[in-house]
Parts: structure tokens; sequence; C-alpha cells
């Protein structure tokens, strides 16, 4: 049997930061409330655009599994704010990297999509069709937010994080994997004025996103702990078998209460939510590159992965790590350097909103 392991690993942070204190000055809240309801201290602002954020971190990824563009087959973007849609956005990152003549596609599944780009990806390599994948999640979310109202101001944040699979005849790489959607409630996280429904003609007010938290918080537990024991069952593993949960990134509250759901301990959770907020497809990514880099991580390790986002789509994925931890080789590629602060880069998007 064919498998898709992972051999590389890569993140790409913009270094521009807005503290819960800096939000403060823009719309009425204060560190304390943010953190006891979210778990967030901080996010960062991208001064460049979503393939640039794409683009680094796979570079990162091919030289950690010290293989080159050129030998891709596959470039998958996990994305809801892509830089342009037509040409899709992948095929910059492909052109970036030098991954000539590799397929690239764009996939949206908002919060979800890094999981379901994960599976999309293994399937190709299991079915023969292509040996080697970038697979990469970027959001430039502060794109979308209103900073005039507190619950979406407080809660998002930009990144990426990007992993290639290559095939093998080892087991490991994504060994299970549940992914579904509830479209029945789809309107509870939207955004609005986006997209060919809008008349460009008549314009209606810039795109904002729009959520229903405490709907959202019970769907999320629900449905990302009930994927979670379908991939269990389809692996044949129980839950003391899982050596690190690594779940999506929205909101403390909701990793906890998963985490209290699935029965699992603190020291086997990856939680970063509070350097980066909530970056939607990334946090995913994100998170797994820093629990390698944390030890969190180790040779074969047991991993489950829980995504639930806009759509509403849900992804529940389990991954068996390979034997190496440590990069094969490490890339230069960073992102150019900005002099302005995180709210000097938002303080444009902050007047149109007021």
């Amino acid at each position: 049997m064919i498998y898709a392991k992972i051999t590389g690993w890569g993140k790409c942070i913009p270094p521009a930061t807005i503290t819960n204190d800096e939000i403060s000055q823009i719309v009425e809240t204060n560190d304390e409330w943010i953190t006891t309801r979210t778990g967030i201290k901080e996010r960062r602002v991208s001064h460049v655009s979503t393939a640039e954020l794409a683009t680094v971190a796979s570079q990162h990824a091919l030289a950690c599994a010290g293989i080159d563009g050129s030998d891709i087959d596959l470039v998958l973007l996990a994305t809801c704010t892509p830089s342009t849609m037509v040409a899709n956005t992948a095929s910059l990152v492909q052109k970036n990297i030098g991954a000539q003549g590799a397929a690239a596609c764009d996939t949206n599944a908002a919060c979800s999509g890094f999981l379901y780009a994960i599976q999309n990806a293994t399937a190709q390599i299991q079915a023969g069709m292509i040996k080697r994948a970038v697979v990469v999640a970027a959001e430039r979310m502060t794109w979308y937010v209103n900073w005039a109202k507190r619950d979406s101001a407080v809660l998002f944040g930009d990144g990426a994080g990007a992993v290639v699979l290559e095939a093998s005849e080892t087991p490991s790489g994504l060994l299970g994997s549940k992914t579904g959607c509830d479209s029945t409630d789809r309107n509870i996280l939207h955004i609005e004025n986006y997209g060919t429904d809008m008349n460009k003609y008549n314009p209606t007010g810039p795109s904002e996103l729009l959520f229903e938290g405490r709907e959202i918080f019970k769907r999320a537990v629900k449905g990302m702990s009930e994927a979670c024991d379908d991939v269990l069952n389809q692996a044949q593993l129980t839950l003391s078998d899982i050596d690190v949960l690594v779940p999506h990134q929205a909101n403390l509250r909701i990793i906890q209460a998963m985490q209290q759901r699935l029965d699992i301990n603190d020291d086997k959770v990856m939680v970063n939510i509070d350097k980066y907020g909530n970056t939607s497809a990334a946090t995913i990514a994100i998170a797994l590159c820093e629990a390698v880099e944390q030890g969190l991580i180790k040779p074969h390790s047991n991993i489950m992965s829980a995504a639930f986002g806009a759509g509403l789509t849900w992804a529940a994925s389990y991954i068996k790590w390979g034997e190496r931890t440590t990069p094969i080789n490490i890339s230069d590629a960073k992102l150019p350097d900005t002099d302005k602060t995180g709210l000097q880069l938002i303080e444009h998007a902050v007047k149109a909103c007021q």
C-alpha cells in the first residue's frame, strides 16, 4: 500500500503584532475581557499578500524535506482569503517555489481547509496519480475584519503553514480522516458583500465576517468531537493511543471543551492561540509545525487533529508521524521587512470602519 508521508514542514508568521491592549485603542474592550473569553493575547497582521505568506511557508517545508520545488507534482492551497480568484493563488505559489508544471489548486473549506487539503493530496498519492505534494494553508483574516465590532476585531490574525507529502511504503501520514459539512445552518458564520451574488454595480458596503458565537461554540465542540470518534474507529485506536491533539485554534474555550469531551490531558494538547489568534485554515498548519519545534511531536507520534469552519464544514484527521523531527535543510526564505507596526498597518481600515 502507498502512504503519503509528511517529510517537510514550515511556517510563515508576519512580524507585526497587535496586542489586546492595542485592540482596546480601537474598540471598547480590554486584555482581561479578550483573554478570559478567547485565550488570545495578540495576533499578527500581514503587510504582504496571502500568496507571499504561502510561498515562504512552502519554501521552508521544501527545505525541511530536502527537495526542490521542481520535484513537486501538486501545490494545494487551503485559503478563504486568496490573493486572486482568477488566476487561482496556488498558481502563483507554484511559480514562486519553482514547481514548474505541477498542478495548482485553491481549496476553500474555511477553518477546516488544511485538513480537507491533506485528505485530497493524500488520496492522489495513494491512487498513484502523484508522488509529491505541497499542502499549504495561508490566510489574511484581518482583511475581513470590521474594526468597529469587538467580536470580530479581537479574534483573527494572519499567517501560513505548509507540509510536504511524499509517497512512501512506510505506514505514516494521514491514516484516518472524516470530513463533512452541516449546511443547514451555514448562515451562522459567513462573509457578506463578497462573491458574485453581490451587485457589483450597486455596492452595499465592505465585506464583513459575521458569526453567532454561541451557536458556533456548540456545533464546533460536538462536530469536532464526533469526527474524532469516527476517525478513532476507522484507525482502530483508543484515546489512550493518541500522543498529541492539534486542534483548530479558534477559541481556547472550544479547545478546552473538546479536550474535556475527549478526556485528553493538557500535556498532549497543542495550543498557540494566545500568540496568533484565529488564522482560519492556517491554524492547524502552524500549530503542527510548532508542535514539532517544541518537541511535543516525537518520532512515530499518533496525532489527532480537528477543525470546524464556515459552511459549516468540519474535519478530523489521524496522522502518524514519521521518524524524523528535524529539518534536512534550513531555508533562508523570509518576508520583506516592514517598518510599520500592527496598528499602523490597519490604520486605513480602522478609519473606513468608523
